[in-house]
């Protein structure tokens, strides 16, 4: 009986540890390229004329007023694609750990596939509510830099990012200020 309990012990054990490294594994290239990639724009074409048949692209809502404005999509922002990225550094530090650096590989091939290719990113850090704002924001901006710096040396244009503190202002997890979710790094395409 002692034996089938060490062994349901070590199991579960094993069963842990594998869960907690499929948690803790890097997304995918091609996970990170369809979550960056912008929408395709909502396009409908419409004929005017028999004689001289021509297309041209309608507005996206069909509620266009008289005048020819369109006041709801003017009303609500398209939100960007971005994608989190819960990047480890050491305490107090700028200093990328190890343990991230497969997420950020990944990152900087999905950001050299073509489908991305053309497009800008901002890389904004961000971090928990613990510290003064002012010294999150600078330790964010420091941060964000460490990962432009990190896809800029593995081929990313560096042109194409923009490295932007943004300290505790943006909680992810807003009922917890102190939470790890909180110090993170995310990527939103700008186009």
């Amino acid at each position: 009986m002692k034996q089938n309990i060490k062994q349901l012990l070590i199991t579960g054990l094993m069963l842990a540890s594998q869960l907690s490294m499929a948690q803790t594994s890097a997304p995918s290239t091609a996970e990170m390229i369809e979550q960056l990639k912008a929408p395709a724009p909502a396009v409908q074409f419409k004929t005017r004329g028999l004689r001289n048949l021509s297309v041209e692209a309608a507005p996206d809502n069909a509620s266009e007023t008289a005048n020819g404005s369109n006041a709801t999509a003017a009303q609500t922002p398209a939100l960007r694609p971005s994608l989190s990225l819960l990047i480890q550094f050491d305490f107090n530090s700028a200093q990328i750990r190890p343990e991230s650096q497969q997420s950020l590989m990944n990152l900087a091939q999905a950001l050299k596939a073509p489908e991305l290719l053309n497009s800008n990113f901002a890389v904004e850090g961000h971090t928990d509510a613990k510290g003064g704002s002012d010294y999150n924001l600078k330790l964010s901006q420091q941060r964000a830099d460490a990962v432009q710096k990190f896809l800029a040396q593995r081929g990313v244009a560096s042109g194409r990012l923009m490295a932007v503190g943004k300290g505790s202002t943006q909680l992810a997890n807003s009922s917890d200020p102190l939470a790890a979710e909180n110090r993170r790094v995310r990527i939103v395409n700008l186009d």
